[in-house]
């Protein structure tokens, strides 16, 4: 079975990490696939446009041969910039999670998660936040996690999960 590790993203990681944003766009069962360009929509370009700044944490997932399979990040936004699940300029927003399809369901995501978590607490912030369908079966692993349900905004659910430092 296939082990895999979690890395810090690097600048150089970005490509990568766009393709990840793409696959984190939820499709329902039945519909097809939006074309890439998707990603260069002003409102889900933001989530890596400048890349690299302040507050942007991410990790890309490897595998055996440290091919990247995965990656999730995080960054700030302000009352100038909101995005999907935006909640105040001191949570992050959960930006991207997304494994390639062939290793997903290996539990990769929630490897990505809790790793995720884990550092949002460590550098000191008390909350995380996300946007997500309600529809997509990543909502289970998020709440399993904690988040709620604080919000809606278009058809997609705002959630917020509080970090305490004892979890």
């Amino acid at each position: 079975m296939t082990q895999y590790k979690l890395r810090q993203a690097i600048k150089e990681d970005h490509d990568f990490l766009r393709e990840m944003l793409y696959e984190a766009i939820y499709v329902p069962e039945g519909k097809a696939r939006p074309s890439k360009d998707i990603i260069d929509r002003p409102e889900i370009a933001k989530y890596l446009s400048g890349w690299g700044r302040a507050g942007d944490i991410a990790f890309i997932a490897i595998d055996e041969d440290e091919n990247p399979v995965g990656a999730v990040w995080t960054r700030l936004f302000d009352e100038t910039n909101q995005t999907y699940g935006y909640i105040n300029a001191n949570t992050p927003v959960l930006s991207g999670m997304a494994v390639l399809p062939d290793d997903r369901g290996k539990g990769i995501g929630t490897l990505l998660l809790s790793e995720m978590i884990n550092e949002v607490k460590k550098q000191g912030y008390s909350s995380m936040s996300l946007s997500v369908d309600p529809d997509n079966d990543a909502r289970r692993l998020y709440e399993k996690y904690g988040f709620e349900k604080v919000g809606i905004n278009g058809t997609s659910w705002d959630m917020v999960a509080t970090l305490r430092e004892n979890e």
